[in-house]
């Protein structure tokens, strides 16, 4: 009886849902096939399972061209992959030359010494987690707890416990940035899914992620008495050698203005063009800070000519251009390199970003096929069946698909590929910004072992997996709950509709 309702038209798109997910499991797991790869076959395979008899393809031109089933689904893969690609390619590379730029020459951990300062040795924890939160906005996860553990080793050498609380303070701040804010690629795809602005979307997150990150922290205090994670050497390292970065005499660091600024001029750029949104929305009304604003600048004119501008250096792609700029600039003149050698620094990171961008770019395929596929359609048949808050079900969408196939970034790709078809006939009752940060902390639910950050800090930090799974799963499985209904909570208080 249940596989004759399963393989009915309403329940079909399901099944090429569980099907192509579990091709994605054991195609990564078993088969040992690589992310891009088994991406690109399960958005061939949820197409041919759409049972099409014939596809209507964009072309280049924008003409409309139909093209028989099996051809249609290899082209619609293709421009599924490609228009992903557009959208976050350029972002990706120009973050990963922040990334570089502030690891080499010095800037990143200046942050964190500063942090330390301003928090106390005792408040270590607290320091590691707002330095990770602010740091990581430009920066990959990975890359980023690299560059934090030697500092959580050497804290945990010099204070002589709570490694498992440092620890678990970076890997707070950092996933709830990789979760919430641009240029990270999971955000960027969702911003574009769902018509967001950028800088809505980046104070947004900030800010509901800041306030996750607080009860996140209290998870860590938790966490850290019930498992005490020792110090360990990994990789070869001598715990000696682990000190790494924090002996650094300060005259080999950059200032701490010129250390934060390429990161947080591309967010400040990005937010003005948010401002000057709104205040248009607000002079419109004839009265309000807007209108000031619009008086200020010489009339509707006057305004619409320096918005101009703003929205050019806003651009994220402009934005995150100039702050790339900046991090040369101040890489080459900490270090004293010359253009060949800052040339060949960036070359790695941008080897990094460019197999990133095409994992995300077959996870935005997958998520058109299955938008093909009906499973959008499909999803939203059953929620307005069951009267579902749509910022409830875009964080279950995402936790599902995180909890089946491990990345983040694509549990925000095919979760916000599935809720965007549905705002346009289901009303959300408040701000699409709080859609976006119910997808980003369902992606964060329950990272176990088919998920590349759980080995990435069970390597490095030295734990077992046993260690991992109590300290490092239940962390971002709070994180995401906390995360959940801060957003839930918001969207009643603060709708903004």
């Amino acid at each position: 009886m249940f596989l004759l309702a399963a393989t009915s038209a309403s329940y079909w798109p399901f099944v090429v849902l569980a099907v192509s997910v579990a091709f994605i499991i054991i195609g990564i797991s078993k088969l040992r096939m690589h992310a891009f790869v088994a991406l690109i076959l399960a958005a061939m395979l949820a197409g041919l399972l759409a049972g099409k008899d014939s596809w209507d393809i964009v072309q280049k031109d924008g003409k409309v061209k139909a093209m028989s089933s099996m051809v249609g689904v290899v082209e619609m893969v293709s421009k599924g992959l490609g228009d992903t690609a557009r959208d976050i390619a350029v972002s990706i590379a120009l973050a990963a030359i922040i990334g570089m730029c502030l690891m080499e020459s010095g800037g990143a951990d200046k942050v964190v010494r500063r942090f330390l300062a301003f928090f106390g040795e005792k408040h270590a924890g607290w320091a590691l987690l707002w330095s990770t939160f602010i740091l990581s906005a430009p920066i990959f996860f990975d890359t980023m707890f690299m560059l934090m553990v030697p500092l959580a080793m050497a804290l945990r050498m010099r204070t002589g416990k709570d490694y498992t609380l440092y620890i678990m303070a970076v890997c707070c701040g950092g996933t709830v940035t990789h979760s919430m804010t641009v240029p990270h690629p999971g955000p960027v795809a969702v911003v574009d899914d769902l018509h967001l602005n950028v800088g809505e979307s980046i104070i947004g997150g900030m800010i509901i992620g800041a306030i996750t990150c607080v009860f996140g922290f209290f998870v860590s205090q938790w966490l850290n008495r019930r498992t005490d994670v020792p110090l360990r050497a990994t990789g070869g390292v001598s715990l000696e050698d682990m000190k790494g970065a924090s002996t650094k005499p300060e005259s080999e660091l950059p200032s701490f203005f010129w250390s934060m600024t390429p990161v947080l001029l591309p967010i400040i750029l990005i937010s003005l063009t948010t401002v000057f949104e709104l205040a248009h929305k607000s002079a419109a009304t004839g009265a309000g800070w807007g209108a000031s604003l619009v008086s200020a600048l010489g009339g509707e004119s006057g305004f619409n000519g320096v918005r101009a501008w703003v929205d050019f250096i806003g651009h994220k792609n402009i934005a995150l251009l100039i702050g790339a700029a900046i991090a040369l600039w101040v890489l080459a003149r900490q270090r004293g390199l010359s253009l060949k050698k800052v040339e060949d620094l960036v070359g790695p990171p941008l080897e990094t970003a460019g197999m990133i961008i095409l994992i995300t770019s077959a996870g935005g395929a997958f998520g058109l096929a299955l938008r093909s596929a009906g499973v959008g359609d499909a999803v939203q048949s059953l929620a307005q069946g069951y009267s579902l808050n749509l910022v409830l079900l875009g964080w279950v969408v995402a936790a599902v698909v995180r909890v089946a196939q491990g990345s983040a970034t694509v549990a925000m790709l095919t979760a916000s590929s599935i809720m965007a078809p549905m705002l346009a006939n289901t009303p959300l009752g408040c701000h699409p910004v709080y859609l976006f940060t119910s997808i980003g902390f369902g992606a964060m639910c329950c990272s176990w072992m088919n998920d590349s950050g759980f080995w990435v800090v069970n390597r490095l930090s030295g734990m077992t997996e046993k260690e991992t799974l109590r300290t490092w799963t239940l962390q971002l499985t709070a994180d995401s709950v906390i995360g959940l209904l801060v957003t839930l909570v918001l969207s009643k208080l603060v709708p903004m509709v």
